[in-house]
């Protein structure tokens, strides 16, 4: 069975005010003082972002519990420095992020200006493991139509300084600004993938492959595709959700291409419309179907998801852990329909983020 990873990303915010505060160097310094060789935690971009890894994990119900535990280790480090952890997508308050101290982001800020103020924004990373890099390529180019499913039931970023964007998924329009993300074409082969990160990085636009920030891509540092289109998800439980379904998408792959069934053909603009309708509407509305790319109901695309997967959901023994979180998350809702909720009964931004640091840790 695939091993699953999971990297989120998280706020660090004023417990009572919500207002978003830079400790990530006190947060990682502390975890490694009572660990010093701990990788659990990591400094991101902004000094107001957070960056949470589990383990590789074989059983989703372990995976769960591991991302509780580093939820819970993170709120308790950062409740040291008087923050409190929130998983937000977006910051919902107006904010001028302080950009962290590293040699690769100063190159960032100085290369791509103030758009690198765009990406204070948490993300969720899936990584799946792969047997080799031509079966992770074939996976890639099979994966292409799904993604903004997940990406849809991930959507946890509806407000933006201090504003509603309009956006289920935000924190992916604010993301697909970068001249690296989003949508691939077909790559082919193993080769046809080097070939292509080598051109973007001889193009001297990106610093290196580590930029190369594709919707989904072979992972620089493990033998995994990495799934890159989930906002941070507001409950664990959703994280887990992405995760079962990632990894049932990269088996069904696999198998359709030792199978000799070739990937969809889809054009990278069609792509590209798939993504931003699932950012726009999330589950509330329509996504286009991943087969046709013609308008659905979010309820049946998801559906067609989960039938698509069945097989490798049956085999990993998922099945009814993913019947019932999908049913779970249509009747409650994503994480930004459940912000705009809080906002509804409360009527401020910085009581949305204070439920959310609530909602962060169960």
């Amino acid at each position: 069975m695939r091993t699953v990873g999971v990297e989120e990303e998280v706020l660090l915010v004023h417990p009572d005010t919500g207002e978003p505060m830079p400790g990530s160097a006190a947060v990682v310094d502390r975890a490694a003082r009572d660990d010093p060789g701990q990788v659990v935690f990591q400094k991101e971009l902004f000094g107001q972002m957070l960056e949470l890894a589990t383990t590789p994990q074989r059983d989703m119900t372990d995976l769960g519990a591991e991302i509780l535990r580093c939820r819970k280790e993170a709120a308790r480090l950062a409740g040291e420095i008087g923050c409190a952890v929130a998983a937000l997508a977006t910051c919902p308050l107006p904010v001028t992020p302080a950009l962290s101290a590293h040699e690769r982001y100063r190159w960032m800020a100085g290369r791509f200006g103030t758009a690198t103020l765009d990406q204070f924004v948490c993300g969720c990373h899936v990584h799946v493991a792969v047997e080799s890099a031509e079966e992770g390529v074939a996976v890639l180019d099979r994966l292409r139509p799904w993604l903004a499913v997940l990406r849809a039931l991930s959507a946890n970023s509806p407000f933006w300084q201090g504003r509603d964007s309009g956006y289920a998924s935000y924190r992916s329009r604010l993301w697909a600004r970068g001249p690296s993300a989003g949508p691939t074409e077909l790559f082919g082969s193993a080769e046809g993938y080097r070939r292509r990160v080598a051109d973007m990085v001889a193009s001297e636009v990106i610093l290196d492959a580590g930029m190369v920030y594709f919707d989904a891509r072979l992972s620089v540092r493990y033998p995994t595709v990495e799934i890159r289109v989930a906002d941070v998800c507001l409950r664990a439980d959703t994280t887990v959700l992405v995760a079962t379904l990632a990894r049932a998408l990269v088996e069904t792959a696999a198998r359709d291409w030792r199978a000799g069934r070739p990937p969809l053909d889809h054009s990278v603009s069609m792509l590209r419309l798939a993504s931003w309708q699932a950012a726009r509407s999330g589950l509330d509305q329509e996504l286009l179907d991943p087969a046709t790319m013609r308008p659905r109901p979010a309820v049946d695309v998801v559906r067609a998801l989960v039938a698509h997967t069945a097989e490798a959901l049956a085999d990993s023994g998922d099945a009814r852990l993913v019947e019932e979180a999908v049913a779970q998350l249509l009747h409650r809702g994503t994480g930004a329909r459940e912000q705009r909720g809080f906002l509804e009964r409360t009527g401020s931004l910085r009581d949305v983020v204070v439920a959310c640091v609530r909602h962060t840790q169960g």
